[in-house]
C-alpha cells in the first residue's frame, strides 16, 4: 500500500463524537512510551502526523487520521504507567473500553509491545480483555533495531509460550522499528488486504 494522503480529522474523549463515516478503522494502542507515535509517523511516511514525546502518556484522546481518503488510523491513549493523575487515568481508561465496545467501524486493533522487555502483565491482561470481548487484534513488536535477531526471536518466543497457555493460536504479529522502517510494508500490506477483503464481501 502506498500512502498518498494522511490527514488529522478529530481528537476527542467521547466515543459518540468519533467520525460518523462507515470507513474501516484500525486502532493502535499500547503501554505508555512504547513508541506508538513514532510507529504511526513511520507507517504514514509523515514526520509529525502523530506527536511524539519523551514524556509517557502524551496521547490522552482518541485521535482519528484519514488515510488515502478510504480508511481511518486511530491513535488511542496508552494504558498504564502514564504520568497523569489517577482521576485522569480513570477517564481515559474508560473511554478506551468504550471505544472497543461500541465502535462498529473497527476492523482490528494493533497492540504495541516493546520487544526489548520480557512479557509485561499489563500487556497480557489487555490482550486477554480483547480476546474475551471478541475484538480482533495483532501484536506489533516495536524497537526491533535495539536487539539482535536472536534476541528478537527469543522475546517473541517468550510471548508465544505465555499466550499459548490460554490461546489456541499465537495472535498475528509484526516486528517493527520506526527508526529503520522495519515492518512498514508488512503492516500496511495487512491493512490493505483486510480492506480489499471487505470490498470484495460488499460487492
Amino acid at each position: 500500500m502506498h500512502i498518498k494522503s494522511a490527514e488529522f480529522i478529530v481528537s476527542n474523549s467521547d466515543v459518540a463524537k468519533c467520525p460518523k463515516s462507515r470507513l474501516p478503522e484500525y486502532a493502535f494502542i499500547g503501554r505508555s512510551n512504547v513508541g506508538k507515535s513514532s510507529l504511526i509517523n513511520m507507517l504514514t511516511n509523515r514526520k509529525s502526523l502523530a506527536k511524539t514525546s519523551g514524556k509517557p502518556g502524551k496521547t490522552q484522546l482518541i485521535n482519528h487520521f484519514l488515510i488515502n481518503k478510504n480508511w481511518h488510523l486511530v491513535d488511542l491513549p496508552g494504558y498504564g504507567y502514564a504520568r497523569v493523575s489517577k482521576s485522569s487515568k480513570k477517564v481515559f481508561q474508560k473511554f478506551i473500553t468504550q471505544y472497543f465496545s461500541f465502535r462498529e467501524q473497527l476492523v482490528t486493533a494493533f497492540v504495541l509491545v516493546d520487544i526489548r522487555h520480557n512479557p509485561q502483565t499489563i500487556d497480557l491482561e489487555f490482550m486477554q480483555w480483547l480476546g474475551e470481548n471478541g475484538i480482533p487484534f495483532s501484536i506489533i513488536f516495536t524497537k526491533a533495531d535495539k536487539l539482535k535477531p536472536k534476541a528478537i526471536e527469543n522475546h517473541v518466543q517468550d510471548y508465544k509460550n505465555i499466550l499459548l497457555e490460554t490461546w489456541e493460536d499465537m495472535p498475528n504479529y509484526f516486528i517493527t522499528s520506526s527508526s529503520k522502517n522495519i515492518g512498514q510494508d508488512e503492516v500496511l500490506g495487512y491493512i490493505d488486504e483486510l480492506n480489499n477483503n471487505m470490498n470484495t464481501e460488499e460487492n
